[in-house]
């Protein structure tokens, strides 16, 4: 439960200025929207962290793919900030392309030693197959979905009377593979594509993003838990749970948390919405763009690469809006925050605002950076 009381002080001076900053760029721009793990909290999904402990416990885990996930786990141990699931995922994808490498060699060694026993490429990838089944499981579950509903209401109408919407569609980049985002725009009778066509069962289309009567186009960057590959290609589709197939659980679920320099996300259809992000995040020809991060923790070096690339490319037609539960810029927002860019960043921090030289801290937190209390801020409340 909200308490109704918890974000009263960002109203108030010297904090209220910066509400209407936000509020501006909004009614100004062209919107982009990057949501990351913290924006599903609330509808009853787990952080990363949280994510992490519940794959790991899968009953969908064989043997097998346990005593691989422990020991990739284990490699991990002592790292700052700790590791999670995705971390995981990414070094068992460089394990896997090491043997696969060498297969294709016909090398003699065609295996790769992991905590002390040997595992070939058939075992790697049958382990991979079931870490992304079993996120996908604890992922799939009872959703609340009406925040979500008002985030999407907020931004498809004008933020406060008197406020002009700039009518253009919203691109939303996202990190998760649940499907809240899609969900919500449905119900909210906003038309969007998400690359899909069709219906419950739909095939990849790219050419739905460029659809004429579009409200948003939502791009996920990472997969979706109801994106399957197909038995002819890597490129997704989706059937509807009713919908029986001879080979349906042997196809690949499409979620995807490594980083572009990964062989996999070199093909489509994640090459497709990452050229798309970052036209997205490039306004070209002098348009204004603003790009607000909700519940990220920048911890994609890729993603961060993109952002920055996008800022620097823009020639400061690009604004970036972050919200983060730090109390003061850290790590790659602290970087840019004392960089060259620090006027087209805007920082809302749990302790205070940040914007170029414009810094206004709080001895209290502030909390507009929870998800819910964004969308308060973006329903327009005062």
């Amino acid at each position: 439960m909200i308490d109704l009381d918890e974000i009263t002080n960002i109203f108030k001076d010297p904090f209220s200025d910066a509400i209407n900053k936000l509020e501006d760029l909004l009614s100004q721009s062209g919107r982009v929207f990057l949501l990351g793990a913290g924006c599903s909290k609330c509808a009853n999904l787990p952080l990363t962290a949280e994510l992490t402990d519940k794959t790991l416990a899968s009953p969908i885990l064989e043997d097998e793919s346990k005593q691989i996930l422990g020991a990739i786990r284990s490699l991990f141990d002592g790292a700052l900030p700790p590791a999670h699931i995705e971390d995981f995922l990414s070094e068992l994808v460089d394990m896997l392309a090491i043997v696969s490498r060498r297969a294709t060699r016909n090398a003699t060694n065609q295996t790769l030693t992991l905590g002390g026993a040997d595992y070939t490429e058939v075992q790697l990838s049958k382990a991979l197959e079931q870490i992304k089944r079993a996120i996908a499981d604890v992922v799939s579950q009872t959703i609340l979905i009406d925040t979500h509903q008002r985030f999407v209401k907020a931004l498809h109408r004008p933020m406060r009377p008197g406020k002009v919407s700039t009518g253009q569609s919203i691109d939303y980049l996202v990190l998760n593979y649940d499907t809240i985002l899609e969900d919500a725009l449905a119900l909210s009778r906003v038309s969007f594509s998400d690359g899909m066509d069709g219906g419950v069962s739909g095939w990849w289309n790219p050419a739905t993003f460029d659809r004429k009567d579009l409200g948003a186009r939502v791009l996920k960057l990472h997969g979706s838990i109801n994106w399957l590959e197909a038995a002819e290609g890597t490129l997704p589709y989706r059937v509807a749970a009713n919908v029986g197939l001879e080979d349906i659980n042997a196809r690949r679920i499409l979620i995807w948390p490594a980083s572009t320099k990964y062989r996999e996300t070199q093909l489509d259809p994640y090459a497709q919405l990452a050229d798309r992000a970052r036209r997205a995040m490039n306004p070209g020809a002098g348009g204004q763009r603003v790009l607000v991060i909700c519940g990220y923790s920048f911890g994609d070096s890729h993603i961060n690469i993109e952002i920055e690339r996008a800022l620097k490319d823009s020639a400061g037609d690009l604004t970036v809006v972050a919200f983060t539960d730090d109390d003061s810029p850290s790590g790659k927002l602290k970087e840019w925050h004392e960089s060259d860019v620090s006027e087209q960043v805007l920082i809302f921090a749990n302790k205070g605002f940040f914007h170029g030289n414009d810094i206004r801290k709080s001895d209290q937190s502030l909390l507009w950076w929870k998800f819910e209390n964004i969308t308060r801020i973006l329903e327009g409340e005062r």
